[in-house]
Order: C-alpha cells, then structure tokens, then sequence
C-alpha cells in the first residue's frame, strides 16, 4: 500500500512536483488528478517552450497543466507571482510580457569554454550593442513571427537576403540592406512593407510572408538600454548576443561580471506570463521559468467560460452606445501611478463615456535632471504669470514673434557676423523683434539671398533697425512688460507654445496643487488624449478622469444597471508622468508636426570687430559647456527619430566635455551664467514685493555689460596664451 503525506505535512517552503497517476482518494487537498494523464503527458511541452514560441496576435490560449508544481494548497503567490499550480488546472494566457533577463558570461579557460548565469532586472544600467545574428531565417514569415516589428524606429529591423530578390519593377540584390517597416494584409495577401535605400533614394516594395529564401539579420551600429533590447531586440525562439558599449558610470566595485570579462553577453528572457482562472476575479502572473508542462486546448475548451478581462484600450474601443457601464476592477493601477492608486482590485466602477480631451504637457523649470511632467486639463482653475523665456537662435525668435505684442529680448551670449550686412550681436543688447525677411549679401565674392529677422536695436534714446541671420547660433532671454494673470486655456489662445509661467493663484478645488510648489513651469504643447469618466459604485459623489493608454488596468464587466446616466461633477486632475511616458507623449504628438527645417549652420572663419567679443573669447569656449540639458531637450522636440537613448548618450558627452575644459573656459561661461542669473533676479525680486514683473531696469543691462567687458578684459591674456 502506497501511503502518501498530507498537505499539511509537507514543508511549506518545499514543491513536490508529481508525475504519477494515482486514484483521487489518497490526495488531501494538495490537487486533483487527471485520468488522462498519460496520454496527455506525451502531448505535453514544458510552459517556457510554449511562451518562448508564442505570438502575441495568437492570444488569448487556453491551457492545461499537465505536470504541476505544487505547494501547500492550490495557488499562492510568493514575490508577487504565482507559483503553485495544479495537475488538470486550467488557465487562459491573455498576455505576457519580459519579466527578466538570464544573461550568461563567456568566459575562455586554456582552451576551454565557461559560462557564468547572471540575472539582469531591465532597468540595469549601461547602454548595448546588438550582434547580428548569425543564423539565417527561411522566409518572411519566419522573420514575422519571430522579430518585432512596430511602428517606432527599434521596431524597424534590417535584413539582407543571400540571393537576389527579383521584383516587378527591380532587383534587390543580394547583400543589400532591406528594412522592414510593418506587416498588413495587401490585397488578401498578409505581407511586409520593406524599404531599401539607393543612392540617397528611399524605394518602398512589400515581401508576401511566404516568400522564402535565406536571410540574414544586418549588423546594427546603434545602441540601446537592456530595456529597450528586451522589448524589441530578442527574437522569438532564439537566444540574443549584446556587447557592453557603455556603462554610464552607474555600477560600484560590486560588478556582477567576472573580472576577465569582455563584454559580450547571451541574453535569454523570463516572461510573466498573465493568466485568468476559472474561479478567480483577479489576474494571476506566472514566470515561464516554473517547472510545469502544459497542453494547449484552446480548439477543445469553450474559452468563454472564463471572466473576460478587459483593459481600458479594449473599453474604449466599445461603441459609445454601449456607455454607460458597470464593471469590477481585475487588476488594479500600481501604488506609484497616483493619483489612481485608490482605484484598487475588486472595486466596482462606472464607466459613463468615452472621449478625446484636450492637455498641456508641462514641465518644470529646473537645471537639474530631477524636474518633473505633468500634464494639465483646460478644466484647471489656477492663474499663471508670465515667465521669461530663453532662445538659442534667431529662428526661435520668429517661432516665438506673435502679432498680438511685439517681442523684446536681451542677448546672453554675442554672435560675430561675418557680413558686413548683418549685424554682429554683443552680450547685453536690446532687441524688438519684427519679422522674417530676405536680405542680399555678398558672399565669396557673389550676392547670394539668406533668410534674416529683420530687429529693432532700442538704443538709449532711439532706435536702429538691423538684420540678425536666421543662423545665428546666439543667446536671448525675453523682458516681460505684462502683468496680466492667465487662465490656462487663455494662455493656449492667444500665445503659441512652448511658454514660460509660474502659478500665481492655485486651483482650489485641488487639495494639493503639485504645480504651485513648482518654481516655473513651460507649457511645451497642446495634446489629445483619450480618456474614459468614471465614478465609484458604492460613492458616486464624484468623477473624474482616467487616461486609456497610460493606466494599466483590467476590468470585466458586470450585468448590473447604472443607477444615474448623468455623471456627478468632474473633478480636476493634473496629472504626474514619469520621463519614458514624457519622451513617448512628445514623439507620438510629433510624428504629425512637421516644422520648417533649421537654417544651416555658417562657419565662422573672419575676425571680430573691436566692438564685439574676440571669437574664441565666447563662440569657441562657450559652444562646448552651453546648456546641455535645454540643448539636448529641444532636439529631442523637434527631431521626430529622437529618443531618450539618444538624449542620454548627448547628455553623458556634454558633461564628459565639461568636465574637461580648462578654467579659462569656466571664467568664460562665467559671462552668460551671469547675464542669465541677474535678469532671473531681478523677476524673482519683483515677484517677492509685488508679486509681479516690469521691466528690466536699464542699470541692470548695464551692469550685465561691466561684469562682461571686465571679464573679457580679464581672459584677454589667458585667450591670447591659447591662441598661441
């Protein structure tokens, strides 16, 4: 007689995984046994095989274990996922995702090969170079099944076929660079949209998914974070080679590598797979790493048996018919997304419409890299005072030009023209901006038509009219002469974006209103977004708003009729985002703005005049320490491929530069810093007497010129020791 522990008898800490087939009466508890086990046992796969060659556009699947791991009882969770799942139970996988990475670490021992496995979380620092592979795909459809193809720039990957690739209308030869850009069905047939670039010339042609041939993935020469690689750059069914291209200085002496190691690492990823059970209202989230084998019976299995979890994206895609609705939240937001963290698991909501609603992206006006985003609804009931704005160039200034007042800056840093046409630019000058115009200049000998900003110089008692280049790479802070405060839809009205203010009356409907603690804030763009108005089920007091594409969160609907069809008051909402959801929101509104190209950058090779500031003096020294943070932020703007990859990179080389200039350079920046610093003072003691602006005091802009011209006259000899 076999005699077998109770549950209860077994260590808490120990699984017991099973793979016998034993009569029900001697289990306590501890699972059900299938009678079909043997034969399904020989169908079986283990659950990391099965993720590891799922597709997503394939879910949801219904699955049966049929070879668990146990605990004590059926399910628990241990560190936040479940762990404990019995022979027979059956699931349905709705979604997974990369959870970690298993990173190995070649190492070569006289001759022999060593590899060490170490876990990497995704967040873990350091910026990674993709390694081809090496092993070549069958068809398209191998290549569509397997890699990530999507509408952002990492999900464009680059493939070259082995043979010649005949088409209607040309040939792609072999070896050359195909991107693939998005799958979509071409008339009746499913296929890839591909590109390849020729002599400067961008050819567009489409792949059907069953054309096949041998093909190589193409070397990559950008570099991305562990992240990014993990979303985008590890195939299906295949293991990935990244080499360490850059730290980032962020690791201390308890590296988790070897000390010979070289950099190259095999990654292999551990989803979370999310899975809804029979008789469970939440999600339940399993790693694929757990021991377990399962079968796939989604053809055999009424999936409609289980809850239907729904996520916000799926709720919005209902028709506003079916609005309003009742349903019981599945999966609540995390702690850390407030203020949404009331909305908790197994609350009951209802969900009166949905809408597109109108946002100021926002951000505070702060040096360091700690400076926060939000987003703010026109229903805000603050008041906001100007701020002054900063241009880097004088195509800012004809962005920034409005017909409503006349703009008027102050120049922070000097420019040398090299046209006796144009004006050259002296730290501490005072200009009313007119408007863009052509000019004619004599160029190498030839007359040549540039764009210029035709500008007011004001003068101590007059005014004179110059021409500024649209090139100038210089420096100009605006002089604010209006008092107003502003309503925020006021300020999207009559003034174009970005703009500088600071809150002058918080909303008081707001308990905490995060934005009248912030020193200033730039009101960057206008967006849309999609949002649902929700209420509680138990307090209908109030609604409020939840964002469809930022909040995770996953409901399912119940059958219960809405009390009221007329939502109680809306309350307002300004909402926190993280710098990733900064950085998509601006490249999502982006993709549709199209913004003239900047004028090109002319060298500067003639000598100054007397009156202006010695080139090396300021240009040369100044171009490298310039504010990095505004510089790197505002191509990431207005450059549509920009990401926060490339924002770091930028960022780390700025600074890298910085840190070795010599002092000569530090007095130098010294000039602008000052220029900048005295006109923030002189608003900032306004604002404590009057708690306004007004002019700037003309004994100000002198005092900007002195310490300038004292500086200049300081650096003359160290300037001239680095000439020679």
């Amino acid at each position: 007689m076999l005699l077998l522990p109770s549950a209860a008898a077994l260590p808490s800490t120990a699984c017991t995984r099973l793979r016998v087939l034993l009569p029900p009466e001697l289990f306590t508890g501890l699972c059900v046994p299938n009678p079909h086990a043997t034969v399904l046992r020989t169908m079986a796969i283990s659950l990391e095989k099965f993720i590891h060659s799922l597709d997503l556009r394939a879910l949801p699947r219904v699955l049966q274990i049929q070879s668990g791991i146990y605990c004590q009882g059926s399910i628990y969770e241990m560190f936040g996922n479940e762990c404990s799942l019995s022979t027979g139970e059956v699931i349905k996988v709705i979604g997974f995702k990369i959870n970690k990475l298993i990173a190995s670490t070649c190492e070569n021992n006289e001759g022999s090969q060593f590899s060490a496995k170490v876990e990497l979380p995704l967040n873990f620092p350091g910026l990674y170079k993709v390694v081809a592979d090496k092993t070549p795909y069958v068809s398209i459809e191998e290549i569509a099944r397997k890699v990530s193809i999507g509408p952002t720039r990492f999900g464009h990957p680059c493939f070259y076929s082995a043979e010649d690739i005949k088409l209607a209308n040309f040939t792609i030869k072999h070896g050359e660079q195909i991107t693939f850009n998005s799958v979509e069905e071409v008339n009746g047939t499913m296929a890839v949209n591909c590109v390849v670039v020729r002599n400067n010339q961008t050819h567009s042609f489409t792949l059907p998914l069953s054309h096949e041939g041998e093909f190589y993935e193409c070397e990559d020469d950008q570099i991305y974070t562990l992240k990014e690689i993990a979303e985008w750059k590890i195939p299906k069914c295949r293991n990935r080679i990244v080499k360490l291209s850059n730290t980032l200085h962020m690791w201390d002496s308890s590296s988790p590598f070897p000390k010979n190691f070289d950099g190259h690492l095999i990654l292999m990823p551990v989803y979370e797979v999310q899975a809804v059970m029979k008789f469970r209202k939440d999600i339940v989230h399993i790693l694929s790493d757990l021991d377990v084998e399962v079968k796939d019976i989604t053809d055999c299995y009424d999936i409609g048996s289980f809850l239907q979890p729904l996520s916000l994206e799926d709720i919005f895609e209902r028709t506003s018919k079916e609005f309003p609705m009742v349903a019981e939240i599945m999966e609540g937001p995390s702690a850390s997304q407030k203020p949404y963290n009331l909305l908790s698991t197994g609350k009951e909501i209802v969900i009166y419409k949905k809408y597109q609603a109108a946002r100021v992206l926002a951000s505070e006006m702060r040096s360091d890299s700690s400076k926060r985003h939000f987003l703010i609804p026109m229903s805000y009931k603050g008041k906001f005072k100007r701020r002054p704005r900063e241009f880097p160039t004088a195509y800012d200034l004809e962005i920034a030009r409005s017909e409503k007042e006349q703009l008027h800056v102050v120049a922070t840093k000097a420019f040398v023209s090299l046209h006796k046409e144009l004006f050259s630019v002296s730290v501490g000058d005072q200009f009313l901006v007119q408007q863009c115009q052509t000019s004619e200049v004599l160029c190498e000998g030839r007359k040549k038509l540039i764009d210029v900003l035709a500008c007011e110089q004001i003068l101590s008692d007059s005014y004179k009219k110059v021409l500024l280049p649209m090139y100038m790479e210089g420096g100009f802070v605006e002089v604010i002469h209006d008092k107003k405060q502003y309503h925020l839809s006021e300020i999207c009205k009559e003034f174009h974006l970005p703009f500088n203010v600071k809150v002058s009356v918080r909303d008081l409907s707001i308990e905490k209103d995060v934005l009248a603690a912030a020193p200033g804030l730039q009101f960057e763009e206008e967006i849309t977004d999609s949002y649902l108005l929700i209420s509680s089920v138990s307090s209908p007091v109030e609604s409020w708003e939840i964002p469809v594409y930022r909040l995770n969160m996953l409901v399912h609907l119940l059958s219960k009729d809405v009390q009221t069809v007329v939502p109680p008051v809306t309350r307002t909402m300004v909402e926190e985002v993280s710098k990733e959801e900064y950085y998509m929101l601006r490249r999502y509104e982006n993709l549709t703005l199209h913004p003239p190209p900047r004028p090109p950058k002319k060298p500067t090779a003639a000598a100054p005049p007397a009156s202006a500031v010695p080139k090396q003096g300021v240009s040369d020294v100044l171009q490298a320490p310039k504010n990095f943070c505004i510089d790197t932020t505002k191509k990431l703007c207005s450059d549509q491929a920009a990401d926060v990859l490339e924002l770091q990179v930028s960022c780390q080389n700025d600074l890298v530069h910085r840190e070795n200039q010599k002092d000569m350079t530090g007095k130098a920046t010294l000039v602008e810093t000052t220029v900048i610093k005295d006109l923030a003072r002189n608003y900032e003691a306004e604002e404590e007497e009057e708690h306004d602006y007004s002019y700037i005091d003309e004994k100000i802009i002198e005092n900007i010129r002195e310490v300038f011209h004292e500086t200049s006259i300081r650096n003359k000899p160290a300037l001239s020791r680095g000439r020679r």
